[in-house]
């Protein structure tokens, strides 16, 4: 079957003195039972809440006056609490039943984060519903599949933008009973028989709990571990998108493994920005700060994350790669736009902090001169550098969700800024492997999680077993069935190795290999994350299945090579002729040239073509979180492929 590597969750004290670590098992008290992803066994628990509405009540009562959440109100921070969450969520809840909500129903909600989505979250589960997050980048059509899809007769909508989609839509979703709007912004002409207002779904919930006081802590109690909690539709790469069932176990499993996996204060704050509809976000958003305590701030939106981030400056920050790639691009132009003087102090301070961080990520003693160069270079240039990025107080960062080169990794350590790169899928709630700051080998995703099992097919697939599996795909047996092997492992469709340590690189994704004419097996991720290395490119699809050789498809970062085009005062009116121009297409194949050389000639890019479409998240190639949707990239551009076959 492969090879197997297997970790169990351990009493707290036992695993503590095993990884020399006590930074977050003292601040967390979980249940401490070990456990194995055996079938039969008794659910995983935290603080012996066996569900994570349980969990949610458990921490409101206890930390009450304490800051869950803080929101920009007017330019000006304002701190919510734990109180506040739990008042809010029971009036969601208690209001959504008095509507006709039912124990098991789906409530969709379209909306940007902040802090009604996690008071609609767990106000739903409260009441033993489901929650499904639709992306606000989604179309109207979009919207209309989901809803139809999941069965839901309540939607919830941000604000007049979003409730347009529904209004669109409406005739095609003749089950949806409820609209819950949460802004009033120019909609207080608004009248509707299907619409209403958050402040009157509060109204709905006070005067419901008049009537029944201890409805929403009975709903509370009898929440049961095998109850879905969460619908989550992927991205829908290859196809419609899927909705994928995670339990309340599923969900404690992924908080107990990352508990003990990622260290993580009570006094910890961290910034949220990604979309909560996404898994990731979700866990490290809602979930683990349930776990540990901690506060949430969340970003005005993604155009400002860059200075909410120093605002905050966060303990622990979690971004896919997009976003540390376009801080790395930042300080590069900073550092080209510096005086002299100042750009050989940066280029001699990362050189000082790359010697360093070649020792620390081989887990090896950093001999003394290095050490003391770091120390006054960090001192001179970059503990100033962390500070202006708002990195001064980062003791994690986190990276997942799709590739990250390597040497981007390494530049993090070389500035003093430890970001590490994790795995995991929506079907197995998030969370399957981790690097740690303290154990950590670039290029992988680290060792599994405790409490998740992680082996190797024959065929090179990385296949799953832990409590986090998924329960399956809505409504789907047939897709739930084909996801699973006879003997219950979670299929990934991801293609790995796992080193003696126990370490795991991803390789690529079964249905992205590339087979060349000449019959050779090519996993194009590794050399698209080398390409996205460079900032002058933000991202890159590699072609070549059934063809003589590769070739690639390129998105450039708008904002470097515009810099690089006016420094130079290459002329441009848009962005369609900024990646027509000569000297901007050499650029590129410069990028290109450096990185075949770090391959085999049948690896490597023999021609390329430059998107001379500007993507954003609003459009069909790109998901959520930023990635190139592959099929339908090559589809869109084919006529580009073409000219260079």
């Amino acid at each position: 079957m492969g090879i197997t590597v297997t970790h169990t969750v351990v009493a707290a004290d036992r695993r503590a003195e095993q990884d020399g670590e006590t930074a977050l098992l003292p601040q967390v008290v979980l249940n401490g039972a070990s456990y194995n992803a055996t079938p039969g066994q008794r659910p995983v628990m935290v603080d012996r809440c066996d569900t994570v509405a349980k969990l949610f009540a458990l921490r409101c009562r206890t930390l009450g006056p304490r800051t869950a959440h803080r929101e920009k109100d007017m330019g000006i921070w304002k701190a919510y609490s734990w109180q506040d969450y739990w008042d809010h969520a029971e009036k969601i809840g208690l209001g959504l039943m008095a509507l006709g909500l039912e124990r098991g129903e789906v409530v969709s909600i379209l909306s940007e984060d902040r802090k009604e989505w996690l008071y609609l979250d767990m106000g739903i589960q409260g009441a033993g519903a489901i929650a499904s997050g639709v992306y606000t980048t989604d179309s109207a059509q979009q919207l209309a599949y989901l809803v139809n899809d999941s069965g839901s007769r309540f939607l919830v909508v941000e604000n007049d933008e979003q409730l347009d989609k529904f209004l669109e839509i409406e005739a095609e979703v003749p089950h949806l009973r409820w609209v819950i709007i949460l802004d009033r912004d120019g909609l207080h002409d608004l009248r509707h028989e299907k619409c209403l207002f958050l402040d009157q779904l509060y109204d709905q919930g006070a005067a419901f709990k008049i009537a029944n006081p201890t409805a929403f802590e009975d709903a509370v109690a009898r929440s049961r571990p095998d109850d879905t909690a969460l619908l989550i539709y992927t991205s829908g790469t290859t196809g419609l998108p899927k909705g994928a069932m995670l339990s309340h176990e599923n969900i404690l499993a992924t908080m107990e493994s990352g508990a003990r996996s990622l260290e993580c204060y009570a006094t910890d704050e961290q910034l949220c920005f990604l979309p909560l509809c996404h898994i990731l976000e979700r866990n490290v958003s809602v979930y683990l700060p349930m776990a540990a305590g901690s506060t949430v701030n969340f970003a005005e939106s993604p155009e400002t994350v860059f200075d909410n981030i120093q605002e905050v400056s966060p303990a622990t920050f979690f971004a896919v790669p997009r976003v540390w790639e376009k801080v790395y691009s930042r300080v590069l132009v900073l550092a080209q736009e510096a005086t002299w003087l100042g750009r050989w102090a940066f280029n001699r301070a990362v050189a000082a902090g790359a010697a360093r961080a070649n020792y620390v990520l081989a887990a090896k003693p950093v001999p003394s001169g290095i050490a003391l160069r770091y120390r006054i270079w960090d001192l001179l240039v970059l503990r100033n550098l962390r500070r202006m990025l708002g990195l001064d107080r980062l003791r994690r960062g986190g990276t997942g969700a799709a590739p990250i080169s390597p040497e981007l990794l390494r530049w993090y350590w070389s500035i003093g800024v430890p970001l590490i790169e994790g795995y995991g899928m929506t079907e197995n709630a998030g969370l399957t492997a981790a690097n740690r700051v303290l154990s950590h080998r670039p290029g992988t995703v680290g060792q599994a999680v405790p409490g998740v099992e992680i082996r190797i097919a024959p065929d090179g697939e990385i296949q799953l077993w832990g409590l986090n599996n998924f329960q399956g795909y809505w409504n789907k047996p047939e897709k739930t069935a084909e996801t699973y092997t006879e003997d219950g492992w979670l299929r990934t469709g991801d293609v790995g190795q796992l080193d003696d340590a126990g370490f795991l690189t991803i390789t690529g994704r079964i249905k992205d290999i590339i087979i060349t004419a000449g019959g050779k097996n090519i996993t194009p991720a590794e050399i698209e994350s080398r390409l996205k290395f460079s900032h002058y490119i933000s991202d890159a699809v590699v072609i070549g299945d059934r063809r003589k050789f590769l070739t690639c498809l390129i998105m450039i970062d708008q904002e470097n090579v515009e810099k690089f085009a006016q420094d130079r005062k290459i002329p441009f009116s848009d962005f369609a002729s900024l990646c027509a121009a000569e000297q901007v297409v050499d650029l590129i194949r410069g990028e290109v040239d450096a990185v075949n050389r770090d391959f085999a000639r049948v690896e490597q890019i023999k021609d390329f073509r430059l998107i001379n479409v500007l993507l954003t998240a609003e459009d069909d190639e790109l998901t959520a979180t930023m990635k190139l949707k592959r099929g339908l990239v090559e589809k869109k551009h084919k006529n580009l492929i073409d000219q260079m076959y």
